[in-house]
């Protein structure tokens, strides 16, 4: 019988997961859609995302496909998993695609926003989405600092242990930061081929720690060349990032 593919647009609130992907224990997205698909085709459904996002971290738009038995009319397959799915993950979008489509393994870049409280008091209402920062920061030296990060370079400094990638050379194509000073918070954005293991969080604690004065604002080309996680500031906490798009 053959199955037909799909590839949907995810969002969901990290808060309650594990993260995405399938684990012994703890609640994962991947589980819940699983379950939600299994349930809908009467049958076991295999989910693949575009990537993991660990315990806590966000998504605006993870990309998922999973092969279904039958073909059914795409706002009517987007409506019964987003209503059937937890109030936690919302289905945005939903396609037929080719069978050679994978989720993972065709990702050509990745965008993703971390969010970082600086207000004094902070929002209590704001702490499953955006970190928090109660120290002095000088903004400039970030916005001077965030051009180092751009290009192609080897991004091992900027990767927690436990990850079992050999080749760490990744291409950054944009680093911002903007200001939103309505909710007192900064926006930073990243665009890139890809992604190490904690490399976000690792690149936002490296750059508040040169905004707060204790590294150089000139020391990311340093700090890469060491290729030493030790060099590099701390990593930042995961409620603040979100996988905001991927492109294929």
């Amino acid at each position: 019988m053959s199955m037909v593919r799909y590839k949907a647009i995810i969002a969901y609130d990290g808060t309650l997961f594990h993260g995405f992907q399938r684990q012994p224990q703890g609640r994962t997205v991947q589980e819940e859609l699983e379950r939600t698909l299994s349930k809908m085709a009467s049958q076991p459904i295999v989910v693949h995302g575009s990537g993991r996002t660990d315990a806590h971290v966000h998504a605006l738009g993870q990309v998922i496909h999973f092969d279904y038995p039958k073909e059914r009319p795409l706002e009517k397959m987007r409506f019964a998993m987003d209503t059937q799915t937890p109030e936690d993950i919302a289905v945005k979008q939903v396609e037929i695609v080719d069978e050679l489509f994978h989720a993972r393994y065709l990702v050509q870049e990745k965008v993703y926003e971390f969010h970082v409280q600086i207000g004094k008091p902070r929002s209590p209402f704001r702490r499953h989405y955006a970190s928090y920062y109660p120290y002095p920061l000088d903004l400039a030296k970030i916005e001077r600092a965030l051009p180092d990060l751009l290009g192609t370079h080897d991004f091992s400094a900027f990767c927690a242990s436990g990850s079992s990638v050999e080749d760490k050379v990744r291409t950054i194509y944009e680093a911002t930061m903007v200001h939103d000073e309505a909710l007192s918070e900064l926006v930073f954005t990243f665009r890139g081929d890809g992604f190490l293991y904690k490399m976000i969080r690792i690149l936002v604690g490296t750059l508040l720690k040169i905004g707060n004065g204790r590294l150089e604002e000139t020391s990311l080309p340093k700090i890469i060349a060491s290729k030493d996680r030790n060099c590099a500031g701390p990593t930042a906490h995961p409620e603040g990032l979100y996988l905001k798009e991927v492109k294929y």
